[in-house]
């Protein structure tokens, strides 16, 4: 045994085997890559008695969805970490708080350690990971205190460059997100940032032909690949073509191609996204893609986060049943999150499935102002202003309909709003 480096220089109480392969896992999870989970599995094949990678394991395995026995692995790394350093310790104690939902602990080990990158990742809602916080100030306040020990560090670069454009500082997130993938192409969250900065302002076919590039250059091996073809055709859905929303849904977002969370969160909120867009036709039908998601998912949700695009699937689905059932599992969550904002968003969703878009466009209008706590970024918890506008459409409430859409032609340019906005112009499209 001796004490070695990770990634940013922390000791590692393991072997320089064990270390080696953790290192190439936890440095695959920062550029978003490929290898992480086999990286960090390696690592206690070379050594059982390393900590921080049992540890590490279980973190996959509740934020990615990865095979792993979570509570196994979480017993593995506590019963080895008392041979490790103060920080390791810090470390697992850390991560077997947030896995048990109490993510306190994680935040308190930053502060102390805020070269640990690894739980600086998990810690922050990114393309990566859920983050420990709904609230976005919070999550900006742990990457801003975390900086200046990376000074001007790649990785750290992209964080700060996605916690810009939240703050909607767009040329400061363009920069950052330039200088990190200078020196690392293949750097995921410096992508994600570029990627959200085209979309928030409008930049919708150049945005799309630079993810394109992307994903069939440095991006070939990324982890999450779908997230960055959801980004694409996004933009495609935002310039209103559907022919090419409908060739890169089959080539890189159908079932079997991307099954489970990121089938959920990608592929089926595309679909929805897409199905109630304006002049849409041959909408592949969603029954397909949910299929590929697991029960668990859709009906008790492991975040508030998937919990949003849970009840948007099951109304596609129009299973009003299941939505009235998930509505009752969020209103008694210990987390205040569900009960405040999932649970109401299940009644909405449920009126809408239910063909009564007046009582949707009601509850989804009371929600407007707590949407944020549902986690994730601005672009993908737009689906509920989406559902929205549709919703008010269907109910023929067009003086309601304009104005959410002019705040959203106000911010950025988009075919797509155009077609909801010439909509709600059209006497046709109130219910008789």
């Amino acid at each position: 045994m001796t004490d070695i480096g990770d990634v940013y220089g922390l000791p590692l109480t393991t072997t320089v085997a064990s270390a080696d392969s953790y290192n190439r896992g936890v440095g695959a999870l920062l550029r978003v890559q490929e290898g992480g989970l086999p990286g960090v599995s390696e690592s206690v094949a070379h050594d059982p008695t390393f900590a921080l990678g049992h540890a590490a394991m279980a973190l996959l395995g509740y934020e990615y969805c990865a095979p792993v026995d979570i509570d196994a692995r979480l017993r593995a790394a506590i019963r080895h970490v008392d041979r490790g350093t103060e920080r390791e310790r810090s470390h697992v104690h850390a991560v077997a708080s947030h896995v048990q939902g109490n993510s306190r602990p994680m935040i308190s080990h930053l502060h102390d350690y805020p070269l640990d990158a690894l739980l600086l990742s998990v810690a922050v809602p990114t393309i990566a990971f859920a983050g420990v916080t709904t609230v976005p100030q919070e999550s900006w306040a742990i990457v801003e205190r975390a900086r200046p020990a990376y000074g001007d560090d790649w990785w750290s670069g992209g964080l700060l460059a996605f916690v810009r454009q939240e703050q909607r500082r767009w040329d400061e997130a363009m920069e950052l997100s330039a200088a990190s993938l200078k020196v690392e192409p293949a750097a995921g969250h410096s992508v994600h940032a570029r990627t959200h900065v085209h979309y928030e302002t409008g930049d919708h076919r150049a945005g799309r032909d630079w993810i394109d590039g992307w994903i069939n250059g440095p991006g070939r091996t990324a982890d999450n690949l779908a997230h960055y073809s959801w980004h694409a055709a996004l933009h495609e859905l935002s310039l209103g073509d559907f022919d090419a929303v409908q060739r890169r849904y089959a080539r890189e977002l159908a079932p079997p191609i991307v099954v489970g969370c990121r089938a959920l969160v990608d592929s089926c909120s595309l679909l929805w996204r897409w199905a109630i867009t304006p002049g849409c036709v041959d909408v592949p039908a969603m029954e397909s893609c949910a299929a590929s998601v697991e029960d668990d998912l859709l009906d008790a949700p492991p975040t508030p986060f998937m919990a949003m695009h849970s009840a948007v699937t099951l109304c596609a689905l129009g299973e009003s049943d299941r939505l009235s059932r998930l509505e009752r599992w969020a209103a008694r969550h210990a987390d205040s999150t569900y009960g405040d904002v999932v649970s109401p968003l299940c009644a909405a969703l449920r009126a809408l499935a239910d063909d009564d878009p007046g009582t949707a466009s009601d509850r989804l209008a009371e929600l407007t102002d707590q949407v944020w706590r549902l986690g994730g970024s601005d672009a993908q918890r737009e689906i509920v202003e989406d559902t929205l506008i549709a919703a008010l459409l269907a109910a023929g409430r067009l003086d309601e309909a304009r104005p959410v859409i002019d705040s959203r032609l106000d911010r950025r340019a988009s075919t797509r709003d155009v077609a909801f906005r010439r909509q709600a112009m059209t006497p046709s499209a109130q219910r008789t």
